[in-house]
């Protein structure tokens, strides 16, 4: 696999023609510039070559990404919840499941004057007024959700990121809201 850099407005472009969650930049260009995901491109073949990855964003976990949360959560999952707090709570869940050892390094992801992330209402209580705790289901840990819904995306897009999901991925999982 190869790295290209390429302009944020053309990446904005390309990742605006996603059809489906998860699905790649390649599927997406492979979609968009011969008309199918298979048409007269071979698919890619296994070399001996290590891949070259991009370097991790500074807030990214040292812990490689041992899972994918677009393998446990699919759209119908999402359009199923009619509420921004239902799929924010979903995310999570399908985070946590994903990342079950890493995942209370969120604990640590705070605003100015609250608490995010706990391990009980609380204490999520006692970091703020009218913080409105829900637990993350399938899971010991606690999120505040008396927030807007920018706030909720910049809150999946750091858990993302502490998780070490790259920037792009952690877009897409913030947009999953």
């Amino acid at each position: 696999m190869k790295t290209i850099e390429i302009d944020d407005d053309l990446y904005q472009y390309i990742a605006s023609q996603t059809q489906q969650i998860g699905e790649g930049a390649s599927e997406i260009l492979r979609r968009l510039l011969l008309g199918s995901a298979t048409a007269e491109v071979p698919p890619p073949e296994e070399t001996a070559e290590q891949p070259s990855s991009p370097a991790p964003s500074p807030k990214a976990a040292s812990t490689p990404v041992t899972g994918r949360i677009f393998d446990r959560i699919s759209r119908q999952d999402l359009q199923a919840e009619s509420s921004i707090v239902g799929r924010f709570l979903l995310i999570l869940s399908a985070l946590a499941k994903t990342h079950p050892t890493q995942f209370s390094a969120v604990l640590d992801i705070k605003g100015r004057d609250r608490q995010y992330f706990g391990r009980s209402e609380s204490e999520l209580l006692q970091s703020g007024s009218s913080t409105n705790p829900k637990a993350i289901p399938d899971t010991d840990f606690w999120v505040m959700t008396n927030s807007n819904t920018t706030r909720k995306k910049m809150m999946l897009t750091e858990v993302a990121l502490t998780l070490g999901y790259t920037e792009a991925e952690a877009e897409q999982i913030r947009d999953m809201v």
